[in-house]
């Protein structure tokens, strides 16, 4: 008893100064109409002496971008329904699950070919193509301890929220260019916007039915985000195996967030939940996603973000062009 009142002593202070800033992410991105992602993450760095100086704070710190951040990817599940999945078709779910998995190897083809590690692409081609920075996060958790885990996964969300801010503002004016139906419209939205709420914003501003489909097939999208993962958790785990390695962190284990994010999803699914539980788990999840993106913002260290240089914006950019492509030729002529 006296240890684990010892564990929530150490670990307050930490948890609840990332609480703190995450609520102020929130009420600057209400108030000026921006991505709480990026407030919250610069928030974050601003304070981040909090996390390298003061080790009262360490602890709760790490358990916020580790633990919270997991509950808030499970509580995910509540979007999602399998009637979601069917009321595409299966032609554009295919679609969409080519342009999933091509972009992630897009971007492990251009890791490599930057001399960057795999994993990097992995983490910037799962959250371009899948929900941007909450499928950054989720990917980031079953990574590998390493040196450079907090801030590539910075780099990822910062990127990642850059671009889906940006097609917000640009995809609208594109499709109004192209004179898309209001099905086309919502599909090319849905499927290129990395970011839920800025597919929401871009769909809504072009027509009301737009809005509902680009939301139906960004959730599509999110809906991926399960096989993605562990998918990618097996790939590392064959690759350290492969290796030979004996050290217990390199080897990725199974994430029981994961197996809630399906109970969940089951869950809604089959049994008709009030609008407030769902609405109240949204919220949630997403005031979780935000204190969770703070954390890491306070983990990391701006003279190693400045080390890396503009590799992974470019990486980043790719991907995005590579699965607008995608998704505009499937509009354009199929």
């Amino acid at each position: 008893m006296t240890s684990l009142k010892k564990q929530v002593t150490d670990t307050l202070p930490g948890v609840g100064i990332a609480c703190i800033t995450g609520l102020a992410a929130l009420f600057l991105s209400e108030h000026y109409q921006a991505p709480a992602m990026l407030f919250a993450l610069l928030l974050g760095m601003a304070i981040s002496f909090l996390y390298q100086e003061n080790t009262q704070c360490a602890k709760g710190i790490d358990f916020t971008a580790c633990h919270l951040l997991r509950t808030g990817v499970a509580l995910l599940g509540l979007r999602i329904a399998l009637e979601d999945l069917a009321a595409l078709g299966w032609q554009t779910g295919l679609m969409l699950f080519v342009a999933i998995v091509s972009t992630i190897l897009v971007g492990v083809g251009l890791a490599k070919v930057c001399k960057l590690q795999k994993r990097f692409g992995m983490l910037t081609g799962g959250s371009v193509a899948i929900c941007g920075a909450s499928a950054a996060l989720a990917i980031s958790s079953i990574l590998p301890n390493s040196k450079n885990k907090d801030r590539d996964t910075l780099l990822a969300v910062i990127g990642v929220t850059a671009f889906s801010t940006f097609a917000m503002i640009a995809y609208p004016i594109l499709v109004e260019y192209l004179e898309f139906n209001q099905t086309e419209a919502g599909i090319f939205l849905g499927g290129t916007i990395h970011d839920v709420a800025q597919v929401v914003g871009a769909g809504y501003s072009v027509s009301e039915g737009s809005g509902d489909l680009a939301t139906l097939t960004k959730l599509v999208r999110v809906a991926m985000l399960l096989p993605v993962v562990l998918v990618l958790m097996l790939i590392m785990k064959s690759a350290a195996a492969k290796a030979g390695s004996t050290i217990e962190s390199e080897v990725p284990k199974f994430p029981g967030f994961l197996i809630w994010f399906v109970i969940l999803m089951l869950l809604n699914s089959f049994i008709d939940l009030p609008d407030v539980v769902l609405t109240s788990s949204n919220e949630l999840s997403r005031f979780l996603l935000v204190v969770s993106i703070t954390a890491i913002g306070m983990k990391s260290n701006l003279g190693k973000l400045v080390e890396v240089g503009m590799l992974p914006i470019f990486i980043l950019f790719m991907e995005t062009v590579w699965i607008a492509v995608i998704i505009l030729a499937y509009v354009l002529y199929l």
